[in-house]
């Protein structure tokens, strides 16, 4: 088949690891010809290109800032987006027919584009569902329930639903929501196609750890507890700063908190004025050296802010069960990772904000290497039968057996 993927994920290098780069590597390992469209901010200075990376063909689009940019930008470059992209790929990509389009929120934008090669090629069309907006803006305050806003992107989201001819979601409980909250759509088209990786065996020495912890001056007997990732409003990061606040006396602990976001100068303006000395904060790392980081750390950190109603399933999990860690999560009360870590013994979960039922999670786990272990060994476990990239690669081409490539 020939595949065409839509992502505001800027793609530096197709080899590079990451859910679209594996899963796009699937596809093109399985056979397919895959196209792939993504944005070119326009901080790079650099005008809208083609290029073909690994056998797969990469349209890099002109389009205003996304990551790091103020709201005003950020609002503008995405209702902008559809148009850049739909002009960019037609002239493109305008002798290549179709069989399937791909693409992912966020944005809820794509549907002229998707609709487009709809009726050109008779594509098909399968969305996988990271981010439910404009609910997600609700909960968090930045949207009025029922406002213009509100009004104008949930008319968006459900035609982007209905172009879909199926939609792949994180969770049980993300299908569930988004059955129950457009009854409109047919429930078979909607199915559990979660975040996934093609994973690494990760194996560190003794020595080799300790030479990271040396190097980034953490104790080398203590438990480190890391949280990577995104540091913004989602995330409630309130709460990961009262728990380290709370555990600053207890020299057997260590916090690890690297990532960036719209809340990383908060972060940073308490760690100038409070000095935890059981704790350090750093501005994002490449993912190479975040990942021989995460090896050597302990438990991974999951947190989500508590007045989200949508089930929210952050993709970060999926890098501490690589690197064979236990998992605790302080979220709302709507998403089920939370119950998967529990139920499936890799992990402890609490409601964000429970300072008492958290801090009695991390002395457990700081107190009880063999359980550490143990749960790490479950964490493992559960990725390799759930997580693969090879599961969601099977889930979409099982709905279009017949489609024929095109040459």
């Amino acid at each position: 088949m020939n595949i065409l993927f839509l992502t505001i994920l800027g793609i530096n290098d197709v080899a590079e690891r990451g859910l679209y780069t594996d899963l796009m590597r699937q596809f093109s390992k399985e056979g397919h010809s895959v196209y792939i469209a993504c944005p070119l901010e326009r901080r790079f200075k650099r005008n809208t290109c083609i290029s073909t990376e690994n056998g797969i063909q990469i349209l890099r689009i002109k389009t205003l800032n996304f990551q790091k940019a103020n709201i005003i930008e950020k609002g503008i470059g995405t209702l902008l987006l559809e148009n850049q992209y739909f002009k960019a790929i037609k002239k493109y990509y305008s002798e290549v027919k179709f069989d399937l389009v791909l693409y992912s929120t966020p944005p809820i934008t794509f549907t002229k584009v998707v609709s487009f090669f709809k009726r050109r090629d008779q594509a098909k069309s399968y969305l996988l569902l990271k981010d439910i907006f404009p609910q997600n803006a609700v909960d968090l305050g930045m949207f009025r329930l029922g406002g213009i806003l509100h009004r104008y992107f949930r008319k968006k989201e459900k035609a982007l639903y209905a172009v879909s001819d199926y939609i792949g979601c994180m969770s049980p409980a993300n299908v569930e929501f988004v059955r129950k909250n457009n009854n409109e759509l047919d429930p078979d088209r909607i199915e559990v196609n979660p975040n996934s990786i093609d994973p690494i065996e990760t194996f560190i020495s003794k020595e080799d750890r300790n030479r990271l912890r040396t190097n980034y001056s953490i104790p080398l007997n203590a438990t480190v507890f890391i949280y990577g990732g995104n540091l913004g409003k989602p995330q409630g990061i309130d709460f990961l700063i009262e728990i380290i606040r709370s555990n600053c006396d207890q020299k057997h602990m260590y916090f690890m908190v690297v990532g960036t976001g719209t809340e990383f100068p908060k972060l940073k303006e308490w760690f100038e004025v409070n000095k935890p000395i059981n704790a350090a904060l750093i501005e994002g790392l490449v993912k190479d050296d975040y990942d021989q980081l995460l090896q050597s750390c302990d438990v991974g950190l999951i947190f989500l802010d508590r007045r989200f109603t949508i089930p929210n399933f952050p993709s970060r999990l999926l890098s501490y069960m690589e690197c064979k860690m236990p998992v605790l999560a302080a979220t709302d009360i709507n998403t089920d990772i939370g119950r998967i870590i529990e139920e499936n013994q890799f992990g402890f979960w609490c409601l964000n904000g429970d300072t008492f039922k958290f801090n009695q999670y991390l002395n457990m786990l700081s107190a009880d290497r063999v359980l550490c272990e143990k749960m790490g060994h479950n964490s493992y476990s559960y990725l390799m039968k759930n997580y693969l990239t090879m599961h969601s690669y099977q889930k979409i081409i099982n709905h279009f057996p017949v489609c024929t490539s095109y040459s």
